[in-house]
Protein backbone atom coordinates (compact mmCIF):
# COMPACT_ATOMS: atom_id res chain seq x y z
CA UNK A 1 0.00 0.00 0.00
CA UNK A 2 1.86 2.86 -1.14
CA UNK A 3 1.46 6.60 0.63
CA UNK A 4 2.16 9.62 -1.91
CA UNK A 5 2.33 12.98 -0.76
CA UNK A 6 1.46 16.30 -2.51
CA UNK A 7 1.55 19.59 -2.31
CA UNK A 8 -1.53 21.91 -2.53
CA UNK A 9 -0.98 24.97 -5.46
CA UNK A 10 -3.15 27.16 -3.14
CA UNK A 11 -2.01 26.96 0.63
CA UNK A 12 1.06 25.47 0.21
CA UNK A 13 0.40 22.35 2.83
CA UNK A 14 1.35 19.21 2.50
CA UNK A 15 -0.82 16.07 2.14
CA UNK A 16 -0.25 12.07 2.23
CA UNK A 17 -2.92 9.70 0.76
CA UNK A 18 -2.79 5.96 1.12
CA UNK A 19 -3.81 4.23 -1.67
CA UNK A 20 -5.13 0.48 -1.23
CA UNK A 21 -3.28 -0.43 -4.90
CA UNK A 22 -0.79 1.39 -6.88
CA UNK A 23 -2.58 1.31 -9.89
CA UNK A 24 -5.97 3.25 -7.91
CA UNK A 25 -6.95 6.92 -9.18
CA UNK A 26 -6.52 9.34 -6.64
CA UNK A 27 -8.08 12.81 -6.42
CA UNK A 28 -6.06 14.03 -3.30
CA UNK A 29 -8.28 16.84 -1.29
CA UNK A 30 -6.39 19.59 0.56
CA UNK A 31 -7.12 19.14 4.30
CA UNK A 32 -6.32 22.48 5.11
CA UNK A 33 -8.19 24.28 2.44
CA UNK A 34 -9.79 21.94 0.38
CA UNK A 35 -8.73 22.92 -3.16
CA UNK A 36 -8.14 19.83 -5.24
CA UNK A 37 -5.46 21.74 -7.07
CA UNK A 38 -2.97 18.83 -5.76
CA UNK A 39 0.36 18.28 -7.22
CA UNK A 40 2.44 15.21 -6.27
CA UNK A 41 5.75 15.41 -4.99
CA UNK A 42 8.88 13.28 -4.26
CA UNK A 43 8.75 11.59 -0.82
CA UNK A 44 11.59 11.79 1.47
CA UNK A 45 12.88 8.25 2.89
CA UNK A 46 13.80 6.91 5.70
CA UNK A 47 17.66 5.58 6.12
CA UNK A 48 18.03 3.39 9.49
CA UNK A 49 21.27 2.32 10.09
CA UNK A 50 22.33 -0.38 12.04
CA UNK A 51 23.19 -0.84 16.03
CA UNK A 52 26.90 -1.56 14.89
CA UNK A 53 26.76 1.65 12.38
CA UNK A 54 25.64 3.79 14.83
CA UNK A 55 28.27 2.74 17.33
CA UNK A 56 31.12 3.10 14.59
CA UNK A 57 29.91 6.85 14.59
CA UNK A 58 29.62 7.61 17.67
CA UNK A 59 33.24 7.17 18.68
CA UNK A 60 34.20 6.61 22.16
CA UNK A 61 31.66 5.67 25.38
CA UNK A 62 31.41 9.06 27.17
CA UNK A 63 31.76 9.32 30.80
CA UNK A 64 28.18 11.39 31.38
CA UNK A 65 26.64 9.63 28.82
CA UNK A 66 23.20 8.49 29.60
CA UNK A 67 22.72 5.11 30.16
CA UNK A 68 21.53 3.14 27.93
CA UNK A 69 22.58 5.14 25.26
CA UNK A 70 25.43 4.87 21.85
CA UNK A 71 28.04 5.90 24.45
CA UNK A 72 26.70 4.58 27.43
CA UNK A 73 29.92 4.22 29.89
CA UNK A 74 29.06 0.47 29.97
CA UNK A 75 30.53 -0.03 26.71
CA UNK A 76 33.81 0.96 27.22
CA UNK A 77 34.81 -2.40 26.90
CA UNK A 78 33.08 -2.77 23.82
CA UNK A 79 35.06 0.14 22.09
CA UNK A 80 38.67 -0.86 23.86
CA UNK A 81 38.06 -4.36 22.57
CA UNK A 82 36.69 -3.16 18.84
CA UNK A 83 39.78 -0.72 18.45
CA UNK A 84 42.77 -3.53 20.10
CA UNK A 85 41.06 -6.52 17.60
CA UNK A 86 41.18 -3.89 14.84
CA UNK A 87 44.93 -4.02 15.45
CA UNK A 88 45.24 -7.57 15.81
CA UNK A 89 45.32 -8.03 19.58
CA UNK A 90 43.09 -10.47 21.06
CA UNK A 91 43.40 -9.29 25.14
CA UNK A 92 40.82 -12.49 26.02
CA UNK A 93 42.99 -14.84 24.03
CA UNK A 94 46.76 -15.90 23.23
CA UNK A 95 49.80 -14.05 23.13
CA UNK A 96 48.56 -10.84 24.43
CA UNK A 97 45.89 -12.40 27.46
CA UNK A 98 48.62 -11.72 30.27
CA UNK A 99 49.68 -8.62 29.12
CA UNK A 100 46.00 -6.76 29.17
CA UNK A 101 44.89 -8.33 32.08
CA UNK A 102 44.47 -5.23 34.01
CA UNK A 103 42.63 -4.31 30.86
CA UNK A 104 40.53 -7.35 31.00
CA UNK A 105 39.21 -6.79 34.28
CA UNK A 106 38.71 -2.86 34.04
CA UNK A 107 36.27 -3.88 31.14
CA UNK A 108 34.27 -6.72 32.80
CA UNK A 109 33.91 -4.14 35.71
CA UNK A 110 32.51 -1.62 33.24
CA UNK A 111 30.37 -4.17 31.92
CA UNK A 112 28.99 -4.79 35.54
CA UNK A 113 28.12 -1.25 35.83
CA UNK A 114 31.04 0.11 38.32
CA UNK A 115 32.53 3.35 37.15
CA UNK A 116 35.14 3.72 39.87
CA UNK A 117 37.47 2.10 36.79
CA UNK A 118 36.97 5.66 35.08
CA UNK A 119 37.89 7.53 38.43
CA UNK A 120 41.10 6.04 38.60
CA UNK A 121 44.53 6.65 37.01
CA UNK A 122 46.61 4.00 37.98
CA UNK A 123 48.25 1.73 35.15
Amino acid sequence: MPIYEFICKECNSKAEVLLRNVNSEVSPVCPHCNSTNMERVISRFAYHQSEQMRRDVSGAPQKNAAVGGINDPRDIGRWTEDKLSSMGIDIRNGEHADRFASVRDKIDKARDGDMSILDKKDD
